[in-house]
């Protein structure tokens, strides 16, 4: 299994990135898919789950990012997005995507992560 996000950067409160993750080693359209972010010294935190291709659950986003985040997938291309707008200082974080299945990550070889910075 190979995850490997892409898209972070520097940008001034209140911009925009839109975070990709490019996965493969699995059967990606039969899972549900995850971005989790970790600030410095804090833990993992769940950001938003898209449901597996044609599955009937709702899209989460944690309270902290709903309304600002937008989770995708394309799963011809195999791969998960992130679009994230209004972004406050306290987005800064390390973004991970993973699968999702019963409340919790599937696969313990996380990829490399993406760093994302808001800061003016």
């Amino acid at each position: 299994v190979q995850l490997v996000e892409s898209g972070g950067g520097l940008v001034q409160p209140g911009g925009s990135l839109t975070l990709s993750c490019a996965t493969s080693g699995f059967t990606f359209s039969s899972y549900a898919m995850s971005w989790y972010r970790q600030a410095p010294g804090k833990e993992r935190e769940l950001v938003a789950v898209i449901p597996r291709a044609g599955g009937s659950g709702p899209i989460y986003y944690a309270d902290s990012v709903k309304g600002r985040f937008t989770i995708a997938r394309v799963n011809a291309k195999n791969t998960v997005y992130l679009q994230m707008n209004s972004l406050k200082p306290e987005d800064t974080a390390v973004y991970y995507c993973n699968a999702q299945r019963s409340g919790s990550w599937v696969f313990g070889s996380w990829g490399q992560g993406t760093q994302v910075i808001v800061s003016s």
